[in-house]
């Protein structure tokens, strides 16, 4: 072998050690499992989330925890029955490292089983089934939005304060609506109210005419709704035609109005509601959010935008612990438990059943803005009942 041809195969040797010692050093993309509606009535807010969350991916240079990020996306498609089988795809299928789902409560409280029964990090950044860190409760199950029972709980404080003291409620007939009726008559029951009628109706059903008849004729102080999305747009339209806008004040969980105003139009002006985010803050944080969403998306960021921006920071939180070691599950979760996490909405932490423990704000809808006009309940934590962990 000649000089030339010695000092050639050491420079390929050279190089072939200097790419297996950088591929030892890179660790592979971590892959998270985006399982959100992209269809139907809560499209729009799997949409939010979606961007929210990558939003704060993108903020931090597109990796977290020293690790890029590949997705692996499901449409849910708000449906239940289809739930179970769409989380063990992703994690038997497709091997994800880390779950982010969901919207409906029925189909996160089966996430969270699966969760739960194979030992996956999820982390939900909207339902706020009570199951899913109630019963349910894991140690690598989180939650970066809200429980059912706290804006509920919120309002229920509100309307007793106002003086009300009867109340009719009215919601789908699901998971979702009856804890969050169930957080409402709690606290308004408490002040010295009463809840004298629930009315309901299979979801997604939006055909509301028969039972604002019936509201009509109860004659209440107040009525508490839960709806989202296309059903909020409907209800709060249908509420106004009816005449019963003037007549019986209506309160809602946040989600009522959040991200649907432009739809619901003048129907929805000086409604109040209690939700962990609103129009308005005005802090630093929050501005800062707003304007890079608004860059990013050309839209104004919602409640939901937020906290998928949240669940992306919470893992981020979690990955920087293990310093990106996700098979260090223990150890992320002791991370998020400790933080302080500081968010859009204000700083947060996580209960000891992995619930947000934040302030409640009490929101007017001002000029198509859910204004913040004050803090309903001052952090507040979900009773997390029949979590054992």
């Amino acid at each position: 072998m000649t000089l030339r041809h010695a000092l050639a195969a050491s420079a390929l040797a050279s190089l072939a050690l200097l790419a297996t010692t950088t591929q030892a050093q890179t660790p592979p993309p971590l892959k998270i499992g985006v399982m959100l509606p992209f269809t139907g009535t809560y499209a729009a807010l799997g949409v939010a989330i979606e961007n929210g969350f990558k939003l704060y991916v993108a903020e931090q240079g597109g990796t977290l925890g020293g690790r890029a990020i590949e997705y692996v996306k499901v449409d849910d498609e708000s449906d239940p029955s289809k739930a179970t089988d769409n989380v063990n795809k992703l994690i038997k299928r497709d091997n994800v490292d880390v779950v982010v789902g969901t919207v409906h409560s029925g189909v996160a409280a089966a996430m969270a089983k699966v969760a739960k029964d194979t030992g996956t990090i999820l982390i939900v950044p909207n339902a706020g089934a009570a199951v899913v860190t109630g019963a349910m409760c894991g140690p690598f199950i989180f939650r970066s939005s809200f429980s059912n029972w706290q804006p509920a709980y919120a309002m229920g404080v509100v309307a007793a304060q106002k003086g009300h003291k009867t109340a009719v409620t009215i919601t789908h007939k699901y998971a979702a609506g009856d804890e969050s009726v169930g957080g409402f008559r709690e606290a308004f029951e408490k002040g010295g109210g009463k809840v004298v009628k629930d009315l309901s109706l299979p979801f997604p059903n939006v055909e509301f005419q028969a039972l604002l008849t019936e509201i009509a004729s109860l004659k209440p102080d107040a009525v508490y709704t839960f709806f989202a999305g296309g059903a909020a747009v409907k209800f709060v339209k249908d509420y106004a035609a009816a005449g019963l806008k003037d007549k019986i004040p209506l309160y809602g969980a946040g989600f009522l109005t959040d991200g649907v105003l432009a739809a619901q139009g003048a129907a929805a002006e000086g409604l109040l509601t209690t939700l962990h985010y609103g129009d308005s803050l005005n802090t630093p944080r929050d501005n800062a959010f707003r304007l890079a969403y608004a860059k990013s998306y050309k839209l104004q960021p919602d409640v939901y935008a937020m906290q998928g921006y949240d669940a992306a920071q919470m893992l981020g939180i979690g990955l920087a612990a293990v310093k990106g070691d996700i098979t260090k599950k223990t150890e992320f979760s002791a991370a998020l438990r400790k933080a302080r996490i500081d968010s859009p909405r204000g700083p947060f932490t996580i209960s000891s059943s992995h619930n947000p423990v934040q302030d409640i704000y009490l929101r007017q809808v001002t000029a198509q803005e859910n204004k913040v006009i004050g803090v309903a309940s001052k952090a507040l934590a979900d009773p997390g009942r029949g979590c054992r962990m």
